[in-house]
């Protein structure tokens, strides 16, 4: 059952908060029975992602490693899922394939029994929000990063163990399946720089979509950032449509550049809503060189245009820069309503002395407030050009 009232222990036996990681559990996933003994490095599916080449962090590493025939990620179009995402298996539906079995401890909590900097963050305001991603290519072996596309961000990730997505009404998937993928960057604040990323085999359910996604851009950098003194939004510098994954801080295959104190998040800092992705089905652009329509559920119509300038912060409506084009007819998606659940002050738990699945790998921590960071070695670092403010 869960509480109702959570409190957070720390006692012997129970998950490692300064080492704990977490990730998304389901038998769709690559690498879903992977240990820390499979592989010369601890790389068991929660354990984070930085500084590796391109074949460690590409699918987490877990290529040659798929589910058992048949094991898929449902997503129903216009529908939502529930995810279960945890630092330990053992606390999740899945537990009878977990190293420790059940380690559950009766709570929502992503990480039972530790704190929230297990989780790298502070607290639930301080979580930075994680997403799905899919791609139409049933073959691994043939998947690019490119491939994928952003179809679901829930901005409460990583907080509560089980964590809803909704899902856009996407097109089928080959005969064969899609592959989806999990994605999260946590709080700078609460750990090192790192990405998290797991593959799943996955098809589209239910009464599916007739439109194919677009193809996907880079997302930018245009929310609010008080942090890097950059206290209003910049709309008509988001990307707009579909939009990639964010790979980021490993020797191999970036595609974002951010420095060691700007890491890009999957929530309104890049542009990205809480919920269904449902502009996915037109090609990414600048939104200030856009020129289509997006309804969404329970809202009022999204229009991207290219006209005269205006830039409002908070306007629904974006028009700057002087190119034109045509506008794409507007296109809707009817899809369940957003029900974030509401925040847990606290975490409680019993005791476990079980041998459980979470992570072990350390996290490099580094010393200081961020305020208190030297400027200039925030300049330092590499910067993505599209991703920041001008």
């Amino acid at each position: 059952m869960i509480s109702a009232v959570p409190v957070f222990v720390a006692l012997a036996g129970l998950v490692s908060t300064a080492s704990a990681h977490a990730c998304m559990w389901h038998n769709s996933m690559y690498g879903f029975n992977v240990t820390d003994n499979t592989f010369s490095y601890d790389n068991r599916p929660q354990v984070p992602l930085y500084n590796m080449n391109f074949d460690q962090w590409w699918l987490h590493g877990h290529k040659d490693y798929p589910p058992n025939a048949g094991d898929f990620l449902e997503l129903p179009a216009g529908g939502k899922i529930n995810a279960e995402i945890s630092c330990d298996k053992g606390a999740t539906s899945w537990y009878p394939t977990s190293q420790g079995g059940d380690v559950g401890f009766g709570s929502n909590f992503a990480c039972p029994g530790a704190q929230p900097s297990a989780i790298h963050a502070t607290g639930l305001d301080d979580v930075k929000g994680c997403a799905l991603a899919i791609a139409y290519q049933s073959d691994v072996n043939a998947l690019k990063p490119e491939d994928f596309t952003v179809f679901s961000v829930n901005h409460t990730c990583v907080w509560y163990l089980n964590t809803e997505f909704e899902v856009p009404k996407l097109p089928a998937c080959p005969e064969e399946g899609c592959h989806c993928a999990w994605l999260w960057i946590h709080s700078i604040d609460s750990g090192s720089e790192q990405m998290y990323m797991n593959a799943y085999k996955c098809k589209v359910t239910g009464d599916v979509g007739v439109q194919p996604i677009g193809k996907p851009a880079l997302p930018r950098r245009c929310g609010a950032d008080p942090d890097n003194g950059r206290p209003n939004a910049t709309p008509g510098n988001c990307t707009v449509g579909a939009k990639l994954p964010m790979y980021w801080y490993q020797t191999q295959g970036n595609n974002m550049f951010e420095g060691t104190y700007e890491a890009p998040y999957y929530n309104d800092l890049y542009g990205f809503s809480d919920g269904a992705q449902h502009d996915v089905f037109f090609d990414g652009v600048i939104a200030s060189q856009a020129s289509f329509t997006v309804t969404t559920p329970a809202s009022a119509p999204t229009t991207y245009a290219s006209a005269a300038s205006s830039n409002a912060a908070a306007a629904t409506t974006y028009v700057e820069a002087a190119s034109s084009q045509a506008a794409e007819p507007a296109t809707s998606y009817v899809a369940e309503p957003s029900s974030s659940p509401a925040a847990e002050p606290a975490q409680s738990s019993t005791t476990s002395s079980a041998s459980s699945t979470s992570s072990t790998a350390a996290c490099r921590k580094r010393g200081g407030s961020k305020k208190k960071r030297d400027a200039k070695a925030k300049r330092s670092h590499a910067r993505h050009l599209s991703a920041l403010h001008h």
